[in-house]
């Protein structure tokens, strides 16, 4: 079998928020815009990399989503444990530097993981989590 990733998926409350912390923080390249105020779906992806990409999206817009579910994904996005996303650089320290220099909401600085891994975490506008991994 032959897969790969093309796409996966982040919620966003705040589209204009989003695209600046992907697009001009992450240094993304923003591939399609669709819709218009909170209602827009933003793709993005790594600059030289078109095969994979990020699609910021609002979230429980889906007609079979009940009002509790949506409040209840407004509460897990607003404690910032409904969406997450792993990312990999070469230059960790860099990587780091640049997106704490734009104000981002660091939730652990560049640290040895006890299973191998030396990583980062921010925040995004929307809360989502955004680890970035160091690749050896």
């Amino acid at each position: 079998m032959d897969i790969t990733l093309h796409t996966t998926v982040l919620p966003h409350d705040d589209p204009d928020a989003s695209l600046a912390f992907y697009r001009d923080v992450l240094g993304f390249e923003v591939r399609g815009d669709v819709g218009q105020g909170r209602m827009r779906w933003i793709t993005v992806g790594p600059a030289g990399r078109p095969g994979t990409s990020l699609l910021l999206a609002p979230p429980a817009v889906d007609p079979g989503i009940t009002e509790d579910e949506r409040r209840t994904i407004a509460e897990m996005m607003a404690k910032g444990t409904y969406g997450w996303i792993l990312l990999a650089t070469p230059d960790l320290d860099g990587t780091f530097e640049k997106v704490q220099a734009h104000d981002a909401e660091v939730v652990q600085e560049p640290t040895e993981q006890p299973y191998g891994v030396r990583d980062c975490a921010f925040r995004d506008p929307a809360g989502n989590l955004v680890r970035i991994q160091e690749v050896r």
